[in-house]
């Protein structure tokens, strides 16, 4: 799997701006990603193993706001997102504390994020970040960058189809013919 993100923070990778984003839902409309609470992905994993997006994001970030209007109100994305994946909107500097697997996480100003992204994002705290893991949490694999809609489509089925398991990102990468 470390070839895996290796290869996947090669796809994205643009500089942050600015970006204020609303509450996660627990039942979108129409046409839009069902954002969840990680407590609610927690408790769906329990009865229905999913994998996972969590998209990292802050106020202040630009980038952000263009992924929440261009990628994920794409229609072909949304509904592969909402199939496939529990999706986690996560305010990467949040000072609220955040419990999550049995831990509380907490903002920790040197960082000037909460622990739980520093842990998602490894440290390399950039924005947007895009974290898609298997169902149960397990390898995180954050995606630094704005993901336009065919990179998105990309890593989005190269983890949801688990292409993963018998193919090399590089490889796939090449032969990829993006269809959104």
């Amino acid at each position: 799997m470390n070839k895996l993100l290796l290869g996947l923070l090669v796809v994205a990778g643009l500089p942050a701006m600015a970006q204020k984003k609303a509450a996660p839902k627990t039942e979108a409309s129409p046409g839009e990603v069902n954002w969840i609470s990680l407590q609610e992905a927690e408790q769906r994993m329990k009865t229905k193993p999913k994998k996972i997006l969590i998209d990292v994001y802050t106020s202040w970030c630009g980038w952000c706001k263009v992924m929440d209007k261009k990628t994920y109100t794409n229609p072909k994305v949304v509904n592969y997102i909402n199939d496939n994946f529990y999706a986690i909107k996560l305010d990467a500097e949040t000072k609220d504390s955040i419990s999550f697997q049995g831990q509380k996480y907490g903002f920790k100003p040197e960082y000037k994020a909460n622990m739980l992204a520093v842990e998602m994002l490894g440290g390399q705290m950039g924005y947007p970040t895009t974290v898609l893991m298997e169902e149960g949490f397990r390898n995180p694999i954050p995606l630094q960058g704005y993901l336009e809609v065919g990179n998105m489509e990309m890593v989005l089925k190269y983890v949801g189809e688990k292409v993963y398991k018998h193919t090399q990102f590089d490889e796939y990468q090449k032969n990829f013919k993006a269809s959104w």
